[in-house]
């Protein structure tokens, strides 16, 4: 039928040596599949403005990229968007202060 052993302890050691390589398999496709996550992510953007809820949404606190307290209806801008929302009046937010990072307090 096939090229095997015909015992026992060969059968085992074949199992064993297979079941290892299909281990280290499965790793290197969990790596591959995690690789190719990232490179499919949008880059994190530099700063961000959360928008208010409904038609016409309008900014309503500006955060910098890494923020973990932003929201999820915001947009990326840019540096000088950023500064320009500061100075318009809409709220710095309190965790991770864009308005201290600009100099803008």
């Amino acid at each position: 039928m096939y090229d095997l052993p015909p015992d026992l302890p060969r059968l085992r050691i074949l199992r064993t040596w297979h079941a290892m390589w299909l281990g280290r398999i499965d790793e290197a496709f969990a790596a591959a599949e995690q690789q190719q996550g990232e490179e499919r992510r949008p880059p994190q953007p530099d700063w961000v403005v959360e928008l208010s809820v409904g038609l016409g949404a309008r900014p309503v606190e500006v955060h910098a990229g890494h923020c973990y307290a932003i929201g999820k209806r915001h947009r990326a801008i840019s540096r000088e968007q950023a500064l320009a929302a500061l100075a318009e009046g809409i709220r710095a937010c309190a965790h991770c202060r864009p308005d201290a990072e600009f100099g803008v307090l």
